[in-house]
Parts: structure tokens; C-alpha cells; sequence
């Protein structure tokens, strides 16, 4: 064969030899690229589930606060010195001039009418950890209170071509969220509006300074800055969530007076913003009967419970509220009771029996407390109404056409969309409905509206479109579920009505976290709250597994296993995606039952005492925790953060009268002792609540799977 020497002919060759040597690292980067796909999507997935996870407790904790909503209302109504200020001027109760700032305070000064120094003097001041004097406090949120009086239901703002609005969906008490929002946005001004669209409070650590500051800044820019509603700007809802316990924890003289007054700020808080007549901007959601003019013209300060009392029921002793209308029914709170004490005894007042009747059933002291305060409906009658009621926290006794305007509040305060069309009751959560695409084009044709922006929900990007593009949730808690759960956004908005998206992390060590880190960080934290609620469920899952098990066996089959799961759970998770999470080894394909409850790693106490039901105390603390530390926060009256046998014997008695679950004195009493860490007779609520807490994890192997 003759090779040719020209030059063409070597640059060929040349060529040819390139070629075949780049075959070999040509598949190796095609492998390569495949395998990281690949790697990618089962993070992806994993991500996926540990959101299912995170999303799915929430909502049913949620669900479930809604159905104890009324029985939380009715014990604030009746075991709280809500009545403290029955006699007495209500101005005064609430006013700051007795209160002395001493000379050692090193926080922040503020001066009335405040100035926009003011408002960023305390920006800086929280940044750096300072806190804010009661007296201070209690002027600015009194300040508040009066402007939110005067503002409309349904806020009108308008963009300009100078101008952009900023809309910030939930904080959630998350202030380094806030802060990297002003810090990248700007602080607010006449130059800079900003909507914020709820839920300030809750689950995070600095919800009150949250709110300080953006009620600093509403009264320096009213017609600037805008504040919606949340559903968790709700006295009931605190009590579950933190924000109560936060309060109570930073101003310990004067914390129950601060909370009260939030009480009445968040029943004045606007429900909703319409931008330029095209964009409204709402907390949760719509319905099928929405209906704007309706809503516009509602007495959203009167908040009604399902029992038939309105918010203005409760606040008889506000010489400033506005007379309820007499063709609306009205039913008394037993806070307002003829009967007249010492300031030290209302403030003692509790679930303790009075004239130390320690031995009264909970039907009687309650029926005494009724007869004092001149009515005679007993706890039963009570509880069957509240029973009845189920878990729609909307229902009451007043006229229709009023229960029909609260509806369409609750609503827009605790609605979520969903991809099909129509709208259906919102069984997730409990409360509001689900409403579809065609109910958002028929609600927005109708009120000639372009665009529904709304928070209300986690997004792992900090917002999300649906609904062809007409509706909009944004939400800016980064971190909300976990550090590198999800990112927070906020956005901007000019006359052109599109939005501009800008996405951040707050937590400076998520960003140095690589994605498997963050994923595997993410996943441990959910697998642990899971872990939670299955030890609380524990006697339903193991009666269930029975069923799969007629020969008893202790073993059933790992789809059995999936199938009892979601049965007794209701979670909608995929549980075959978690078997590998949540199942050590397996025999064959088959799980011992018992061996997998005791491998859950839950740390019990020493004492653990049988119910009726077979049930064990352990597990039913676990099952209702939350509940339970909500009524021992109620009816800690003096906010010592302790609590007596006797109150939490009371507490129990209430709780299970109320779920219809038996339990006797006498486990109720041993528990107690097991948990009187110092033996003096009181209990501390924290050290109870951490008793009872997950440690621990998933075997050692299974756990470096998530590192």
C-alpha cells in the first residue's frame, strides 16, 4: 500500500489518530455524565419525599389544631384573667406612662410620633440582638392598634414608573429573612412600598421583633406599607406555635398585657391588597363564593366562634368598640362574670377547683363556673356542641348572612389551590377549601382582576405558578422546615404588572453545604419528626399489621407493612419510596413488627402505666404533646412556667373528656410523679415537653446513607 507523503494526506492521518484516542474518553464522559444524572435524580427524589414528609406533619398538625380550635377558645375564654380589664378603663390597663425605662437599659429609644430613624434605629438594634423595652413596646403596638382601626378591608395601591412594590410573603418569624430582604431591596419608604402578605409569627424565634418592625415602619409609611393577615395572626393558633411562649419568654412583667394587645391588632389587620385595580394579593386563598365587595364591607375585628361569640363578645370592656348589631345573637363569654376578686386572685384563677374542691369532677367545677357567672348550659351541653361542630371552625349560631361573611374569611386566610377544577373543603389542613383553576378564572373575570398572588405554602424555590400562570404563591422563611429545606423570595413588581422573582438562602452555613449534604441534612430531620409520629400511633399501626398477621406471627410482608402505614397515618406518603428509610433488614422479605418499634430509637421515661384501652400513657403524650402543652401554656395564669399536680390532673381530665378517651386518676398520677424531676410538687412545662421528645435515630448504617 503506498501512503502519501503530502501534506494533506499526513494531516489526515493526523486527524484519524485524534479520533480513535478520543473514542476511549468519549464514553468515559458520556458514563460519567449518565452516572451524575442518575445521581442527581435519586437526590431528587429524595428531596421529594423528605418534602412529602415535612408538608404532610405540618398540614395534619395544622388539621389537627383546627379541630381543638373551639375547645382552646372556650378554655382562653374561661380559665385566662381575660376580664382583668372588665372594670377598669381599658386605655389604662394597656398604658405605657407607669412603666420606667431604668438608666442601665442599653437598647433601642423611640420617640413619639415615630420617625423612619426610628424604624431603622430598631432594625439595627434587633440585628444585633438588642431587645426593646416593654414601655416601648407597649406605645408602639398601642400606636398600631389605632392606625389599623381606621384602615380599609381590602387595601388599593398603585405602582408608578419611578416606583417598584415589593411583595414578601411568610417570615414566620424568621428576622435574618427580613433583614437580607431589606438589605438587598431596601429599606421601606415612600420611594420603596412593600406588601407582606401574613403569617409574621410562629415557628421561628423572633416573630415579636418581626412585628415590631413592620409596625414601626406602617406608622411612619401609611400609605407605603402594607400588612395582610395571616392565618397564624390568631391568639388560638399561638398558643401551639410558638409565638404565645416567645412573648411570654422575653417580657415576663408584662407579657400577658402584650399579648392581648396583639390579640386585638391582628383582628384589625387588612385581609387583602389590590395592586392598580389587577393584582390581588391575599394570605391563603379564594372560594367559589368569593366576593370582594362582600369582604370589603365585613367587620373583620369581630372574630366569631363556633360556639356563636364573636371576637366583640369577648371585648365588652373596650369603651372603644363599636356596638354589635342587636339583630345579631349574642352569647356571653364566662370571662365576663358577675362575680368581683382581687386583682391577685383573677390572675390565680385556673383548672384548680375552687374552695379547694381538688376532688370535683371536671363536669362540676365547670358547671360551677357557669352558675357564677349566671348561665346554666352544662360542660356536656358544651361539649356535644363542640363535638358536633366537628372540625369546621367557621360554623355558629349567629345569623346566616354573618356566617357567611366569616367564611369567606377564613377563606382567604387558610385556602390552598389545587390542579383540578371545582372547589372542595380543605381536609388537609382543616380549614378553608381547595379551589381549582376555573374557579380562579370565573373569580378574577368577575372582579376584573389579571392575577392572584397569594403565600400560605412552602415552595422549595420560594414561589411557584399555577393555574395557567393566574395564580402566584410566594413565600420568603428560607429554612423553613430545615436548613437547605428551601429557599426564600420575595418580588418586585412595576406598573407593568409582571413579577420579578429574587431568590436567597438567609443561613450563611446552607450555603457552603454541597447538594448531598443538604439533601441528607434535610432527610434526617424529616425521618426523625416521622419517626414521632409513628411511635405516637404506635398501638393503631400494631393493630393494623395484626390484620395482616391472623396466625400472629410478628411478621408481615413489606407491602402489608406500606399498605397499614398509610391506613393508620392518612399522610398520603409514598411509603414503598421509604421503606429503605424507615426498614432496617428484613427476614426474606418480611418485617418483624415489634423488632422495627423498638429499633424507632424513642426514649421513654421510666414509669409507663396502662390505659383502659390498652393504650399506653407514653404513647397518647406523644399522640396529643402539642395539645397538651397549648392548655398547660392557658392555664400557666401567672407565667411562672410551672404548673400543679392538681392543674395537671385538671388538664388531662379536660383533654381526654374532650377527645373521649379514658383515663384514670391514678396513671395520671403516677405520670406526674415520674416527671417531678426535683420532687416538689410542680411541674416544670419545658423539662415535661423535652421528656417526651425523639432522640436518637435510625441505625448508624442507615444514617451515613443521608451524609
Amino acid at each position: 500500500m503506498v501512503v502519501s507523503s503530502s501534506p494533506t494526506g499526513i494531516k489526515n492521518c493526523k486527524c484519524l489518530c485524534v479520533v480513535i484516542c478520543s473514542l476511549p474518553a468519549m464514553r468515559a464522559a458520556l458514563l460519567i455524565q449518565r452516572w451524575y444524572r442518575q445521581y442527581v435524580a435519586r437526590l431528587e427524589m429524595r428531596r421529594r419525599c423528605t418534602w412529602n414528609i415535612f408538608q404532610s406533619i405540618e398540614y395534619a398538625g395544622e388539621q389537627d389544631q383546627i379541630k381543638l380550635y373551639n375547645f382552646f377558645g372556650y378554655l382562653m375564654d374561661h380559665f385566662t384573667p381575660n376580664n382583668i380589664c372588665r372594670n377598669v378603663d381599658w386605655e389604662r390597663y394597656f398604658c405605657y406612662k407607669s412603666i420606667e425605662v431604668p438608666e442601665l437599659y442599653s437598647g433601642p429609644h423611640l420617640s413619639f410620633p415615630i420617625t423612619c430613624s426610628n424604624a431603622a434605629e430598631l432594625v439595627e438594634a434587633f440585628k444585633n440582638k438588642q431587645q426593646l423595652h416593654s414601655r416601648y413596646v407597649l406605645q408602639l403596638l398601642g400606636e398600631t392598634w389605632r392606625l389599623l382601626r381606621i384602615l380599609p378591608n381590602i387595601s388599593q395601591i398603585s405602582t408608578s414608573h419611578s416606583k417598584e412594590i415589593t411583595i414578601c410573603g411568610d417570615l414566620h418569624g424568621h428576622l435574618e429573612d427580613l433583614l437580607l430582604v431589606f438589605y438587598k431591596n431596601g429599606l421601606p419608604s415612600s420611594d420603596k412600598p412593600y406588601v407582606f402578605n401574613g403569617d409574621f409569627v410562629d415557628r421561628g424565634k423572633d416573630s415579636l421583633e418581626i412585628l415590631l418592625i413592620l409596625f414601626s415602619f406602617l406608622l411612619v409609611y401609611p400609605n407605603d406599607v402594607h400588612l395582610n393577615r395571616g392565618n397564624h395572626e390568631d391568639h388560638i393558633v399561638n398558643l401551639r406555635y410558638g409565638f404565645t411562649k416567645e412573648v411570654l419568654g422575653k417580657y415576663r412583667l408584662h407579657g400577658k398585657k402584650i399579648l392581648k394587645l396583639l390579640q386585638k391588632i391582628f383582628s384589625w389587620l387588612p385581609l387583602a391588597t389590590v395592586i392598580d385595580h389587577k393584582v390581588l394579593v391575599l394570605h391563603g386563598g379564594i372560594s367559589d363564593t368569593t366576593d370582594l365587595h362582600l369582604i370589603s364591607r365585613v367587620d373583620r375585628h369581630k372574630r366569631q366562634y363556633r360556639s356563636g361569640m364573636t371576637e366583640s363578645d369577648l371585648e365588652d370592656d373596650d369603651p372603644t368598640s363599636k356596638p354589635v348589631d342587636s339583630s345579631r345573637r349574642r352569647v356571653h363569654s364566662l370571662t365576663h362574670s358577675s362575680s368581683t376578686g382581687t386583682r391577685h386572685e383573677v390572675q390565680r384563677r385556673s383548672l384548680q377547683g375552687l374552695n379547694n374542691r381538688v376532688t370535683c369532677s371536671v363536669e362540676e367545677e365547670l358547671k360551677e363556673r357557669r352558675r357564677q357567672a349566671g348561665l346554666s348550659q352544662s360542660y356536656g351541653d358544651l361539649r356535644n356542641s363542640l363535638a358536633n361542630s366537628d372540625s369546621d371552625p367557621d360554623s355558629g349560631e349567629l345569623l346566616d348572612s354573618y356566617g357567611d361573611e366569616w367564611k369567606q374569611i377564613v377563606d382567604m386566610l387558610w385556602s390552598d389551590p389545587m390542579p383540578q377544577d371545582g372547589c372542595v373543603p380543605n381536609e388537609v389542613r382543616g380549614g378553608g377549601c381547595y379551589w381549582g383553576p376555573d374557579v380562579t378564572e370565573e373569580v378574577l373575570r368577575r372582579h376584573n382582576l389579571t392575577l392572584l398572588i397569594r403565600s400560605h405554602e412552602c415552595k422549595q424555590e420560594g414561589y411557584e405558578f399555577c393555574h395557567n400562570r393566574r395564580v402566584l404563591t410566594i413565600f420568603s422563611a428560607s429554612n423553613y422546615y430545615e436548613v437547605g429545606s428551601n429557599r426564600g423570595a420575595y418580588i418586585r413588581m412595576g406598573p407593568d404588572l409582571v413579577p420579578h422573582f429574587i431568590q436567597y438562602q438567609a443561613n450563611r452555613a446552607t450555603r457552603a453545604l454541597t447538594l448531598r449534604q443538604s439533601v441528607g441534612r434535610t432527610e434526617r430531620s424529616a425521618l426523625r419528626a416521622l419517626r414521632e409520629k409513628l411511635f405516637a400511633h404506635k398501638s393503631d399501626l400494631i393493630s393494623s399489621f395484626q390484620e395482616y398477621d391472623p396466625e400472629n406471627t410478628g411478621l408481615i410482608s413489606l407491602g402489608h407493612w406500606a399498605c397499614a402505614m398509610e391506613a393508620v397515618l392518612r399522610l398520603g406518603l409514598p411509603w414503598r419510596v421509604l421503606r429503605s428509610q424507615l426498614v432496617g433488614d428484613t427476614l426474606d422479605g418480611m418485617l418483624d413488627y415489634q423488632l422495627w418499634f423498638r429499633e424507632l430509637a424513642i426514649t421513654e421515661p421510666n414509669t409507663e402505666v396502662r390505659l383502659t384501652n390498652t393504650q399506653t400513657l407514653l404513647e397518647t403524650m406523644y399522640k396529643h404533646h402539642s395539645n397538651l402543652e397549648t392548655i398547660f401554656r392557658i392555664i400557666d395564669t401567672d407565667n411562672s412556667g410551672l404548673i400543679s399536680f392538681e392543674e395537671f390532673r385538671q388538664t388531662w381530665k379536660l383533654l381526654s373528656s374532650h377527645l373521649q378517651t379514658e383515663i384514670s386518676d391514678e396513671a395520671i398520677s403516677d405520670l406526674a410523679v415520674s416527671i417531678d424531676f426535683n420532687k416538689d410538687g410542680s411541674i416544670d412545662i419545658n423539662e415535661f415537653m423535652e421528656a417526651f421528645r425523639t432522640i436518637g435515630g435510625l441505625p448508624a448504617d442507615q444514617l451515613q446513607q443521608g451524609r
